[in-house]
């Protein structure tokens, strides 16, 4: 039968899927809708399983603030032209919407949740690797609760930070704004020492030890000096003790106590491309 042009639009708008591919799947279907989507599916399944070994390097990561709640998410993909294209932005801000409609905390959670009537998102990633013809991982989905919730996307969005505050107000907000560009931008491992795994802190110590002893220093000090570097890497490493990226002669803290006294990071969560 022939396929209109009408036809091949309407299937466009429905998957994203190119032109050509709408005809040709429509021309496979004799013209049944729902049986052209399931063309497109069962391609998409055919493309993720060849291209499952590539590596899905870059990608878009957005987060978003509602007040007292906030999400963000990463999905990767092959190329930096996908990346870039505004309907791949688009697929992505709509999953995130999706998880933020049903509160959801994880990326297993989100890929079980209905995408449309007919497909999970699960379901719409394998369709759309079909349509795009490369492989899509969501990497990451996360939730941060908190009195105050605020989100930064770095340009480009191949980094966000989400940012709680135990207190709400104009100026908590515009100095949790602050607070999570400094996490972009310096990438703490947690919130305070407390928030450093045991395993972490062993392998620093021992560390610390080896290189005194390689640099000279009496064997009886390398204790004593790893737990100094220690100290350091504390410092460097956890939010609240860092230096202030926009004054270095106070911490986080104590930035956060100038603003109003008591306000603190409750939370935070990180996601970066690289």
């Amino acid at each position: 039968m022939a396929i209109t042009a009408s036809q091949v639009n309407d299937l466009r708008k429905k998957t994203g899927a190119g032109m050509m591919d709408c005809k040709k799947a429509l021309v496979e279907a004799d013209g049944d809708m729902e049986a052209a989507v399931d063309f497109l599916r069962k391609k998409g399944q055919k493309v993720a399983a060849k291209r499952g070994d590539n590596e899905a390097k870059e990608g878009l990561i957005f987060a978003e603030s509602k007040g007292e709640v906030g999400y963000i998410i990463q999905l990767n993909c092959e190329t930096d032209f996908v990346a870039k294209n505004e309907d791949f932005q688009n697929f992505v801000k709509s999953i995130l919407e999706i998880g933020i409609k049903n509160d959801v905390t994880s990326v297993d959670d989100l890929k079980k949740l209905q995408y449309n009537e007919k497909l999970t998102v699960d379901e719409k990633l394998v369709e759309q690797i079909g349509v795009i013809g490369e492989k899509l991982d969501l990497t990451n989905f996360g939730k941060v609760s908190a009195t105050t919730v605020v989100a930064y996307n770095h340009p480009g969005n191949q980094l966000a930070a989400l940012v709680g505050l135990n207190k709400s107000g104009s100026e908590s907000e515009d100095a949790g704004r602050q607070v999570a560009m400094q996490v972009a931008a310096m990438n703490p491992l947690s919130l305070k020492k407390e928030g450093i795994s045991q395993e972490v802190i062993d392998r620093e110590l021992q560390v610390g030890k080896d290189q005194a002893i390689e640099e000279g220093k009496p064997a009886e000090l390398a204790d004593k000096i790893a737990q100094g570097r220690l100290n350091k890497f504390f410092k460097e490493n956890t939010l609240l003790s860092q230096d202030f990226v926009r004054d270095n002669k106070m911490t986080v803290e104590k930035f956060l106590n100038s603003v109003e006294s008591g306000l603190t990071v409750t939370e935070f969560k990180r996601f970066s491309l690289s």
